[in-house]
């Protein structure tokens, strides 16, 4: 399995934004689906973005469509998310996955390697 690491987290102030950072190591996820989950205290893991091995699909969650966007950098195997207009109820942590499927999938099932998770918490 790959290893993954999340970076860039923070507290930020309703309307801000920040851009969060997946790292792999251990072996490439060139081939890999990447996607982002959140966990907010209390909820359940819900899912928030993926993209497909070449950055050409993606998929989104409802809650975020239009102001987050996930993208890959496969030469530096680490894949983004840009979160902008964030508001109070995006805090949670956010974590990263790795799914061998060949298309961007929802399910958390799907995804068999996962990091530690990154804090994001807005202030409103």
């Amino acid at each position: 399995q790959v290893q993954l690491v999340e970076s860039g987290g923070g507290l930020v102030q309703a309307g801000g934004s920040l851009r969060l950072s997946c790292a792999a190591s251990g072996r490439t996820f060139r081939n890999n689906i990447v996607g982002w989950f959140r966990q907010a205290p209390g909820k359940e893991r819900e899912f928030v973005a993926a993209i497909d091995w070449s950055g050409g699909r993606t998929r989104y969650a409802d809650s975020v469509k239009g102001r987050f966007t996930i993208s890959r950098d496969n030469a530096k195997n680490t894949v983004y998310l840009q979160m902008n207009s964030l508001k109070p109820e995006d805090t949670a942590i956010h974590y990263c996955a790795a799914s061998t499927l060949p298309y961007p999938t929802m399910r958390i099932e799907d995804f068999a390697s996962w990091g530690q998770g990154t804090q994001v918490t807005v202030s409103s």
